[in-house]
């Protein structure tokens, strides 16, 4: 499947770009040595911005939480207790995966780090019925599938994060992954073909135009 519009509700910025703000995102795992499984949970589909997608929980710093990757690791752990019902054992459990910023063309833009974890042993996910509505275990393949079907709505990061994580056939086989890889950001664009938007990756044709 391949989604290549900006997200629901994203709007494009036309003069100078905006700063992005810092973000944090946790990609929860099950399964161990055994499958690999990964949380989604519905954004309510009254949001205006993503409202339906089905995402990773996660969300933007606090000022409170302070800078660097203490605050992010503290924002990832707020925001997966708040829209998943999930508490960690403390910001060691999380494990950096990847950087992604939002696209300069877009109005509201984050630098989001996602990390892995995961699931500790008794949890279970329980949304709040406000700002998330429902969730689900599922495996990268079967998610994929599901937004193809038109089941389940993907936004573009989420359907690359589960294209990269669907490689791996364990939780434990990523998670050992993900500890000795080196994170890069990731900055996609937006190109126009008359009326329609579209996001390119660095190295695609036209991102550099």
């Amino acid at each position: 499947m391949e989604s290549r519009t900006p997200e629901p509700g994203a709007e494009l910025q036309h003069g100078e770009a905006t700063i992005p703000r810092p973000a944090a995102t946790v990609i929860l795992l099950r399964g161990g040595a055994e499958h690999l499984e990964v949380l989604l949970v519905q954004r309510n589909p009254e949001q205006r911005f993503m409202g339906g997608a089905w995402v990773f929980p996660g969300g933007a710093v606090d000022r409170a939480e302070g800078e660097g990757d203490g605050a992010l690791r503290a924002a990832a752990l707020r925001e997966l207790a708040e829209e998943a019902g999930v508490t960690l054992g403390g910001p060691d459990a999380l494990v950096p995966f990847s950087r992604w910023i939002t696209p300069a063309e877009v109005k509201t833009r984050f630098d989001t780090w996602f990390f892995l974890a995961p699931l500790p042993d008794g949890a279970t996910p329980e949304v709040d019925g406000s700002e998330c509505v429902d969730w689900r275990w599922t495996t990268p393949q079967d998610a994929l599938a599901e937004g193809d079907a038109g089941r389940m709505l993907l936004v573009f990061p989420t359907i690359k994060h589960l294209e990269q994580i669907g490689g791996f056939a364990t939780a434990d086989e990523l998670l050992a992954h993900a500890r000795g890889r080196e994170v890069r950001p990731v900055q996609p664009r937006v190109v126009m073909s008359g009326e329609t938007a579209r996001i390119v990756l660095p190295g695609e044709p036209g991102y550099e135009d």
